[in-house]
């Protein structure tokens, strides 16, 4: 029988544990110091420009002129470009295309990512878009985990528009991560941003507001899209959705529609909920569990939405893999543990994977 005297003391034991803990984690976050940025606000006539570099806060205000763009920011060693302050809805369905690569849960890896890159002709070494007309999906989850977050998100920002320039396309899709950071959740921050919203003196999801350049641009995304025979989403698509016969637009409006609970008038309700849900296309485990989804359930929704493969991130796999003999293409090759991940390569009715060294292999069904 456990008596008082003990459960004080193991009492005691735990909160002197939790209180080590804290300081072990102040102490982490103090020694560390932070170089980040920059996360610009656009106001009427200005743009404030916030740096941290080497753990002090440098802000600048530029005047704003339109006709000058594009703006090159660079500080503390960093670099950001943006040809734009506004930014349209990205159309979801797309034909014709003759190459795809796609890769998901980049989690704040960027040299990684970049590694990744180069050594599979996306991008060049001067880290610019090498691709040429080739569509190139990055399925959601940049945000978390990783310290290296607003660098991939500059940089994106940057090769979207040299994609465009060479006839190309980057779609750039929601994943929890990103959705979670907007409202305010932000319980996988890497300690590094943790400490930047400290210095800076705004919470973390402030830094994505509506008045902020990359704020918008997030905002402007989609949960999914639609390349040739290929549906691209995060997690992936309930059965139900098809049963129901829910179109990929009314999905993708809605789910957006709903992005920020706190820039809503009431809480989500209704089928925005549900899609903001388990069951919903960013968080749908389904495929890769034994109770989830059927083989005839999967033909039904391939039917529905008139693809013949499903191609989601968010469940972690040791490299690209499929399910349902090849009709799921798994794409989350755990880019997040920083050590190794692949792309999926998309041509002439092939389906290759290509690692980290830049060899193409044929993905197995």
């Amino acid at each position: 029988m456990i008596t008082s005297r003990l459960l004080r003391t193991l009492s005691a034991a735990v909160c002197t544990s939790l209180l080590l803990a804290n300081q072990v984690h102040a102490k982490s976050l103090k020694d560390e110091r932070v170089t980040d940025g920059p996360y610009i606000d656009v106001h009427n006539k200005a743009l404030s420009v916030n740096w941290i570099c080497d753990d002090q806060v440098k802000r600048t205000q530029l005047k704003l002129e339109e006709d000058s763009l594009p703006y090159s920011f660079n500080a503390c060693g960093l670099t950001a470009i943006t040809s734009q302050l506004h930014f349209d809805e990205q159309l979801i369905e797309y034909q014709n295309v003759k190459r795809v690569a796609a890769l998901s849960d980049l989690h704040g890896q960027y040299e990684l990512m970049l590694t990744l890159l180069k050594n599979n002709k996306i991008i060049d070494k001067n880290n610019r878009w090498a691709f040429a007309d080739g569509h190139f999906v990055i399925t959601g989850d940049i945000f978390d985990r990783g310290d290296k977050v607003t660098e991939i998100l500059w940089f994106i920002h940057d090769l979207e528009k040299q994609a465009e320039q060479a006839g190309g396309k980057i779609h750039l899709l929601l994943g929890n991560h990103e959705v979670m950071v907007l409202n305010g959740d932000l319980r996988y921050l890497h300690p590094k941003y943790v400490k930047a919203e400290q210095l800076l003196e705004t919470p973390f999801d402030q830094l994505f507001n509506q008045q902020t350049i990359l704020g918008r641009w997030l905002r402007s995304k989609p949960v999914l899209v639609k390349i040739n025979d290929h549906l691209y989403a995060h997690g992936g698509f309930h059965p139900q959705l098809a049963e129901d016969k829910v179109t990929l637009d009314t999905i993708n409006k809605t789910f957006k529609s709903h992005l920020v609970e706190k820039e809503l008038p009431k809480k989500r309700e209704g089928f925005a909920r549900y899609l903001h849900k388990t069951h919903g296309p960013i968080w749908y485990r389904g495929y890769f569990k034994d109770d989830g989804a059927t083989a005839e359930e999967l033909d039904l929704l391939l039917k529905h939405f008139d693809v013949n493969h499903i191609v989601v991130g968010h469940t972690s796999q040791k490299k690209i893999e499929t399910r349902f003999n090849g009709k799921v293409i798994a794409i989350d090759s755990s880019i997040k543990k920083g050590k190794y991940g692949e792309v999926l390569f998309i041509e002439n009715g092939k389906h290759e994977r290509g690692t980290l060294k830049g060899k193409r292999k044929p993905l197995k069904r």
